[in-house]
């Protein structure tokens, strides 16, 4: 089968020939429909130093990849709740069952967990091997182009809701014009957020946040910290705002987040700051403490209760996500998605590839890109 494989430890990938894979007992073998290009896909990509120091030369060669939706052609002997010709995608974090986070039902976040493309072979191929027990059963009206992006939209719909779900009718926000601030702004005003700010730089992404639903938008690039922090109280009654996302790990966004979200209110820290710990002052006391702010940290999708959620809002047709997603190109084509996923300025959101040419010709169409 061809697969997308990180070959040699530098930039690039290559398209190799490889056999299908085999599956232990508890796994299923599913042929892909389509799979997407995640930014952490970029990093493998690039070869930059986190990549470097997560996956290493060591256990290069390696398929990328962990976005997908598919059909499932074979299982394991031992598997019981996915049959063959189940259209299904990946929660792309496998978790150990023993972990004390999966015995609390906390499987996201376990200790042992391996993320699919990562830790081992993705599904930037033809076929891909997945657990059981991390495979969710898709609606089969959803087309490949959405299915395989519920991943990502899992993390903005998870980012948006927290934990109590509780956002009607309150202010939201969003930083940063990536594909998941982006689904982040559908999902907050499918879920009734009153107000939502977008944070962005980028102005092909800020078009496409205004089409999901953002009502007020901010460029970053072309703004200080105090314009925003006026702008962003004069559009909250002085208070700041209930909810502020920080979807890009900057420094700039960390820091705008903890000024402009009101006494009480939540943070939810999504994105992964480029340098750890991070490398600037910030006021502990009075950005959190005193403020009683609320600090969620995301990381991934509650499973499988976001995954449930995501499909409903797609089944339902209530959050169309079809802006977000700019660029369609086979599996052989790879290259041309990375580099529109590279290009500065930004003029790419989500990028989609598929093995199957026809399929390609079908969202082209559905799409119309």
């Amino acid at each position: 089968m061809k697969a997308v494989r990180k070959v040699k430890p530098q930039f690039g990938a290559e398209l190799c020939e490889i056999d299908i894979p085999k599956i232990p007992d508890d796994w299923v073998l599913v042929k892909v429909k389509a799979t997407s290009i995640c930014g952490t896909d970029v990093h493998i990509y690039k070869w930059d130093e986190w990549s470097q120091k997560r996956i290493g030369e060591k256990r290069l060669p390696q398929t990328l990849g962990h976005e997908v939706a598919g059909e499932v052609v074979e299982v394991g002997k031992n598997v019981k709740r996915i049959k063959v010709g189940d259209y299904v995608s990946a929660e792309t974090h496998i978790y150990d069952p023993g972990d004390l986070t999966s015995l609390l039902g906390i499987f996201h976040v376990g200790e042992h967990m391996k993320i699919l493309g990562v830790d081992c072979d993705g599904a930037f191929a033809e076929y891909f091997a997945i657990p059981e027990i991390v495979c969710w059963k898709n609606d089969k009206e959803i087309p490949p182009e959405f299915a395989t992006v519920q991943e990502p939209l899992g993390n903005a719909t998870y980012a948006v809701l927290g934990e109590d779900g509780d956002v009607c009718g309150k202010t939201m926000l969003i930083t940063g014009d990536g594909p998941i601030s982006l689904f982040a702004i559908g999902v907050a005003k499918v879920a009734g957020v009153a107000k939502i700010i977008h944070f962005g730089k980028y102005d092909f992404n800020m078009e496409i946040g205004k089409k999901m639903g953002a009502d007020y938008q901010v460029w970053t690039n072309k703004t200080t910290r105090e314009e925003r922090l006026k702008i962003v109280k004069e559009l909250t009654d002085g208070n700041g705002v209930d909810i502020a996302l920080e979807m890009t790990g900057s420094e700039d966004s960390i820091l705008d987040c903890f000024q402009m979200v009101r006494r009480g209110g939540r943070v939810t820290a999504f994105g992964i700051a480029s340098v750890s710990p991070l490398p600037f002052g910030f006021d502990y006391n009075n950005g959190i403490v005193f403020k009683g702010c609320q600090i969620h940290g995301i990381n991934g999708r509650k499973i499988f209760d976001t995954w449930y959620r995501v499909r409903n809002l797609l089944s339902s047709k209530k959050l169309d996500i079809s802006p977000v997603i700019t660029h369609l190109f086979t599996l052989e084509e790879f290259e041309k998605g990375f580099n529109a996923m590279l290009e500065r300025p930004r003029r790419s959101a989500k990028v989609v590839l598929f093995p199957d040419k026809e399929e390609l010709k079908k969202a082209k169409e559905r799409l119309k890109l």
